[in-house]
């Protein structure tokens, strides 16, 4: 999927908009459920980006798509309290899909979401569910997120009476946390065991992160957060090609067999392609030839 519109990188001084490319591609499939959020700025110092992962239809993954991004920047604690703000927002937005739900039973689906705020210098990653974004600092993978399996949340789950059945909840979902989901029972509500309240985690960026990738659980199945950085790492040094690095991941993500649909985001923060980094003591060794030279 290719954006004409023009981009422009983060500049970590001065807060400018990060560049991104993202690709969708269908695995065994037949409907893509993945989507890529409104990454319409916030401000003229803001950008935003999302992905939606879709279970058992695509009304979930189009309700949040288009209202979370509204309900953040309406919300009274932004851009004061911009945590505050997102966890509001999450938590409207799936009440408002369960009131749509109850006029249309139709749209009872659910999905999982992850979504990145960049206010100025300043990072917020919030998600609920296992998609994840990963950000590389010089070289580094650095996991901005946390995927939410259900028996990683056994204690708040079997205190609300739910359980978890073969890495299930209640046999039936892979995460704990979700948007929608209403027309299971016992399922989503008060005091059941699947919330949508997301885990938001801060960060401030600086000159020495390079990109950020943003995928879904299909994509982060067959890839570690080292070797998914690694890779673009090399696919840029090699191109500088944001949006060919996209594609080269999720072509890879399919070589190693990934079955499910793919959606990747690249962001990148810097216009010139990431550095080499050489051990050190090769530094050492290099830096004592010259002084020899």
């Amino acid at each position: 999927m290719k954006d004409n519109r023009p981009h422009q990188f983060i500049s970590i001084q001065d807060g400018c908009p990060a560049d991104f490319k993202l690709c969708i591609r269908s695995g065994v499939w037949s409907d893509i459920e993945e989507y890529l959020g409104p990454e319409a700025l916030i401000t003229t110092s803001g950008s935003y980006y999302g992905v939606f992962d879709g279970h058992d239809g695509k009304n979930a993954t189009q309700f949040v798509k288009e209202k979370l991004l509204n309900y953040i920047v309406s919300d009274v604690a932004f851009p004061i309290a911009v945590e505050e703000a997102v966890q509001h927002a999450y938590l409207e937005t799936d009440a408002a899909f369960a009131n749509a739900c109850s006029l249309n039973n139709a749209l009872s689906f659910g999905t999982t979401t992850i979504t990145v705020l960049i206010l100025a210098r300043e990072i917020f990653v919030a998600n609920v569910g296992d998609c994840r974004a990963v950000l590389c600092r010089r070289g580094k993978a650095i996991e901005t997120s946390r995927d939410h399996k259900p028996h990683e949340e056994r204690s708040r789950i079997e205190a609300l009476g739910g359980y978890i059945y073969d890495g299930y909840l209640n046999g039936y979902l892979s995460v704990a946390r979700a948007f929608e989901n209403w027309h299971i029972e016992g399922l989503k509500g008060v005091n059941c065991p699947l919330i949508a309240e997301p885990e938001v985690r801060r960060a401030v960026l600086t000159p020495d992160d390079e990109f950020m990738i943003i995928g879904c659980d299909g994509f982060w199945d067959v890839f570690t957060n080292e070797s998914a950085v690694a890779f673009a790492r090399r696919r840029l040094q090699q191109h500088n090609d944001l949006e060919q690095c996209s594609h080269d991941l999720v072509d890879e993500a399919l070589r190693r067999c990934s079955s499910d649909n793919l959606t990747v985001v690249t962001v990148c923060f810097q216009k010139s392609p990431p550095p080499r980094i050489f051990p050190r003591f090769m530094a050492r060794r290099c830096m004592h030839f010259e002084k020899q030279l």
